[in-house]
């Protein structure tokens, strides 16, 4: 099927599978996050937010390089796991998973960032003076108005996980079914010189890609004209 073998099926399920884990973990962390950093401009917010956009500058390498020493068997996390009789996470689907939601947490907080600053206090103040409680709060009336950001984090944050490669490398390697996700196995298939099996995927990424794009900026266009 689309000249696809078995390992391109298995490294496309496990990418997938992948991108799901981190999107799900994301929304649920990025949310308070990106709400608390809307709530003020207090110097702890900026440091906060520095450190969460850090990835957008900071060379994959670099980062997978530091996870690697961290969650590896000679790193404080990953020696510490092995003492209480735990694997490290240094070449597992786990570590990769962990760097995938450091690697694009900007791409989950700044869409609800800037969706919440939008949004502002005062519906939030309102539904709490007419005795909403903190999740009613949430669900009828902040993920209703924002719900446009939502959908852009979502988005953003599962297709840049399909497109990892830097961080993934350094810290899982290539392992058939545990790490070797598509942006890896392009990768050993230029490596390898069967170009044509490299391009079937990275056309397939391609289209995907502006797929996702297409979609983010049709959603902002709908909300910008809601908005007028």
């Amino acid at each position: 099927m689309l000249g696809l073998s078995p390992a391109d099926w298995q490294a496309i399920n496990l990418t997938l599978k992948l991108c799901l884990y981190t999107t799900i973990i994301l929304l649920t962390i990025a949310t308070p996050l990106a709400w608390w950093l809307a709530s003020g401009r207090s110097a702890s917010r900026v440091v906060v937010q520095a450190i969460v956009a850090l990835p957008l500058v900071l060379p994959p390498t670099v980062l997978g390089f530091y996870l690697l020493m961290a969650l590896g068997p000679r790193g404080p996390v990953g020696s510490t796991l092995e003492s209480i009789g735990l694997s490290h996470l240094a070449f597992s689907f786990e570590g990769i998973l962990l760097a995938s939601v450091i690697y694009s947490m900007p791409f989950a907080v700044q869409p609800l960032l800037e969706s919440f600053k939008s949004l502002g206090q005062r519906p939030v103040e309102v539904a709490s003076a007419l005795g909403a409680g903190v999740i009613d709060r949430f669900f009828t009336v902040i993920l209703p108005l924002c719900k446009g950001g939502f959908v852009v984090a979502a988005t953003l944050t599962f297709a840049h996980t399909i497109g990892e490669f830097g961080v993934i490398l350094m810290l899982g390697g290539s392992i058939p079914g545990e790490t070797r996700v598509l942006s890896v196995l392009i990768y050993d298939h230029a490596e390898a010189m069967n170009y044509e099996a490299a391009h079937r995927l990275s056309l397939m990424l391609l289209v995907f890609s502006f797929a996702v794009l297409f979609i983010v900026y049709s959603i902002n266009r709908r909300f910008e004209i809601a908005r007028l």
